[in-house]
């Protein structure tokens, strides 16, 4: 990175808690990656917005959340991670409405429903990803999305502006939404729910999570499905029909359990993984004539 002690100086500034040369692996649901040059542990909409106007055209920046959708290269990044974690992870509640900071885990916002008798975020029970993560891709499983639940989002923009958009706004289709490809940090998700009996919405939880415990290979490091589902096809489907399950480069593998998951089973690389979805992709598109999309964002 060049200018890098100007851009230490820039991250001390933002008011944000910073550290150097910090190991992507240790925040990818992957568990692999090397060194992010600064990462950035903002606890503030103002911190966030304050990093964000010090350091855009100044060097690489780029938004984290749980990791749960990211595969990160082994030579690490050079540039600035801006981790919303832990430290911005608060939820409100008010009436039927979750307000959650952009770093809590789905997994606490359905608890924080449960307690409150709203229903309506089962559907997310399991999957690992942050509520922000979540409203970024429209993330979804078992016949729910975000844009089901989502009222509106606040975010920073690549000026440091703090703006919201409307559920109506956010442009929701298969795992997109208006922020896909843009430089925004979303700081904020109302999640509109419904009251509901808990003993029924607690049920619904167990029944999801049962599936996926039974399904998905959730005892492995991994980035969930690795791909996005064709139209007119699934992806997992296509991969078995290839003969492809239990298939290696190195310790990146195919599951067993559920083809649909790329895996790591040791040791993996970043390279090993990208080299085995690269193989997956070639012989799907021989064998079947389908094109598989990556949907796991790559960071390099």
């Amino acid at each position: 990175m060049e200018n890098r002690a100007d851009i230490i100086r820039l991250c001390g500034q933002s008011g944000c808690e910073y550290r150097e040369n910090e190991p992507l692996k240790n925040y990818t649901s992957f568990r692999v990656g090397g060194p992010a040059a600064i990462m950035l542990f903002p606890k503030s909409t103002e911190e966030i917005a304050a990093a964000i106007r010090l350091l855009h055209g100044k060097c690489r920046l780029f938004v984290m959340g749980k990791g749960s959708n990211l595969l990160a290269a082994d030579q690490g990044f050079d540039g600035v991670i801006l981790l919303l974690g832990q430290d911005f992870s608060g939820i409100a509640v008010e009436g039927e409405i979750l307000i959650c900071e952009a770093g809590a885990t789905m997994a606490k916002a359905c608890q924080a429903a449960l307690e409150n008798s709203l229903a309506g975020l089962e559907f997310s029970w399991g999957i690992p990803g942050s509520v922000g993560g979540g409203a970024y891709m429209n993330a979804g499983a078992y016949g729910g999305e975000y844009k089901d639940v989502v009222a509106w989002c606040e975010h920073v923009d690549e000026n440091g502006k703090i703006g919201r958009f409307s559920g109506e706004e956010l442009e929701y289709r298969y795992r997109h939404s208006v922020y896909s490809g843009k430089h925004y940090c979303i700081t904020k998700v109302a999640l509109k729910l419904q009251k509901g009996d808990p003993a029924a919405i607690r049920a619904k939880m167990d029944d999801l999570l049962g599936r996926r415990k039974a399904k998905q290979p959730l005892e492995y490091p991994s980035a969930g499905s690795t791909f996005k589902r064709p139209e007119g096809a699934y992806a997992a489907a296509l991969i078995e029909q290839c003969g492809l399950k239990g298939f290696r480069v190195g310790d990146a593998m195919v599951s067993e359990k559920h083809s649909g998951f790329l895996i790591n089973a040791g040791n993996a690389t970043c390279e090993e993984i990208l080299e085995l979805a690269a193989h997956v992709q070639k012989v799907v598109k021989e064998q079947t004539g389908f094109t598989l999309e990556r949907e796991v964002q790559l960071l390099r």
